[in-house]
């Protein structure tokens, strides 16, 4: 790392998708030394600002300044399976020169390769060590690791290369209980500047700062989430108290203006009545209407005018009020009476060595945790229950009509509007029926023809999850794998509660146990050393 103060500034950033969707207009920003946990609602444009610092995205206009080199983790990784753990980190070149001085091969040009850096085999040793890799080893290639452990040895390059600003966008996704706790450790220690995008609680806990990037521009609060949770709280207190203090004052001005009207009118007639009864002389009066009428009107204007001051402030005090929309899923009836069986597995050898002894008989309505350690083969018997994969031995029979809502969110047509993707899944529904639908999942107007392709990772979810819900027949067994990795906070408390008023038969796999303990569970499975068993509530903490 280079020993001059780090930083990075964003000036008047602007940036818009191809498609004309703005995302941010002037964004000024800047991050400094430490831990910054960068919030917001999906969409608000979190992994779009990453990768803009990163120089993955160009801006419209605007300039972003670094002060220092950046490491990026992006939210999905993906390393070329045929790559060697060395080459993934980055080392393979200084490791293969330094093999060859060991075995006396003293050409100029290893030792340039070399430089100074003689102890890399080492340090990327201990630096897989320290993330629970230290199983791999540098020779194994990137395929013979799971997707939770190739997030970890992408982290692992990251940290050998040493870089002044590390930009980290949802990294515990894919990783079980055990990889969190490395992540987490990684991230306490981090020395430099750090900008993390993430829904783990656990993690922004683990920050310095939290800056809230809402409607293109962010706010800044010290401390860690729950310090911003609560200093939240107390803002939309005050603001909500605003709101009802500018409520009675914009009352108060209606009835005084009201008021005003009735005296003013009063007065008019008072006039006239002198007028036509000529109490006084006619010059006289025309000076009394005249300096009444201007009397009247500056009256009437300062009336108006406070009451338009009190319906600024009112506008302003429920600007202050956030009233941010949640996905509002309304799952079709999808009853499964109690003791129906839904899904039966008999015998079943897995592609990648899982089994499942004996049998397994899946019952309706019950609630299914599938658990196990990044690598145990989750995704794997999702997969095959789905079709998607075929057993190698034994048989996976669905009972019901399944759905299947993958972890890479891959069931949508990036080239497709949302609205076609949808109506992909239910060619019977109407295009009314299609948007009533996708407005409950925040796709209003012409966000339902926003391409597929431009969707931020919690905007795909819910793409993905509407196409599912509407797809005919409606789905009597929901099968999710890692369902809150790309949702923000609000959106997960929403899916549970959908999730909690499904009616059919539920089988999710997940490393979110706050999130599946919420679903009230009723059985738990843990598939580890290839062998799927059942276990209890009480050993969950440790199997997850």
């Amino acid at each position: 790392m280079s020993t001059s103060p780090t930083s990075l500034t964003c000036t008047s950033l602007s940036f818009a998708w191809p498609d004309g969707t703005e995302v941010f207009d002037g964004l000024d920003v800047a991050f400094g030394p430490g831990r910054t946990g960068l919030v917001g609602l999906n969409g608000a444009g979190k992994s779009t600002l990453l990768k803009l610092i990163a120089g993955r995205l160009t801006p419209a206009d605007g300039t972003v300044r670094v002060a220092g080199q950046v490491g990026y983790l992006p939210q999905n990784v993906t390393l070329d399976t045929a790559l060697r753990v060395d080459e993934a980190l980055g080392i393979d070149g200084r490791r293969a020169a330094l093999h060859a001085i060991e075995a006396g091969d003293v050409r100029e040009e290893h030792f340039e390769t070399v430089g100074d850096d003689w102890d890399v085999e080492e340090r990327a040793l201990a630096t897989l060590g320290e993330l629970g890799l230290d199983h791999i080893g540098l020779d194994r290639t990137v395929g013979e690791v799971s997707g939770g452990e190739s997030v970890l040895l992408r982290l692992a390059a990251l940290l050998l290369r040493r870089p002044d600003v590390l930009l980290l966008d949802e990294p515990t996704n894919n990783l079980d209980v055990y990889a969190r706790r490395r992540l987490y450790a990684a991230v306490e220690s981090w020395p430099g500047v750090m900008v993390v995008v993430s829904h783990d609680r656990e993690l922004l806990d683990r920050v310095d700062q939290i800056a809230d990037l809402r409607a293109g521009s962010v706010t800044w609060y010290g401390g860690n989430l729950t310090a911003y949770e609560e200093a939240l709280a107390v803002e939309q207190e005050a603001a909500e108290r605003m709101v009802r203090v500018a409520e009675s004052d914009l009352r108060r001005q209606k009835r005084e203006l009201a008021d005003a009207q009735v005296v003013l009118a009063r007065r008019r007639r008072y006039g006239q009545k002198m007028y036509d009864t000529k109490r006084e002389p006619r010059a006289v009066m025309k000076l009394r209407a005249r300096t009444a009428q201007q009397s009247a009107g500056k009256y009437r204007i300062m009336h108006e005018e406070k009451l338009a001051g009190a319906k600024e402030r009112l506008d302003d005090a429920v600007e202050a009020v956030r009233d941010d929309d949640e996905i509002r899923v309304d799952l079709p009836y999808t009853a499964v009476p109690p003791g129906r069986t839904v899904l039966t597995l008999r015998a079943l050898e897995l592609a990648y060595g899982a089994r499942v002894a004996g049998g397994l008989d899946l019952h309706g309505p019950e609630r299914i945790a599938l658990l196990g350690r990044n690598g145990a083969g989750k995704t794997t018997l999702l997969r095959t229950v789905a079709g998607e994969l075929a057993p190698v031995a034994g048989e996976a029979t669905a009972h019901v009509p399944l759905r299947f809502l993958p972890q890479r969110l891959d069931v949508l047509d990036d080239g497709l509007t949302v609205a076609e993707n949808v109506a992909r899944f239910a060619p019977g529904a109407t295009n009314n029926r299609i948007r009533a639908l996708l407005a409950r999942f925040l796709f209003r107007g012409a966000r339902a023809d926003q391409q597929a392709a431009t969707l931020s990772g919690g905007e795909r979810f819910r793409a993905a999850l509407a196409a599912l819900m509407l797809a005919e027949p409606a789905p009597q067994l929901l099968m999710l794998d890692e369902p809150t990795n790309n949702l923000d906070m609000a959106s997960v408390r929403q899916l549970t509660g959908a999730l909690e008023a499904y009616e059919g038969a539920l089988l999710v796999a997940s490393h979110d146990l706050p999130f599946l303990e919420s679903l009230g569970i009723t059985r738990w499975l843990l598939l580890e050393e290839g062998e799927l068993r059942e276990i209890t509530p009480e050993a969950v903490g440790y199997s997850a």
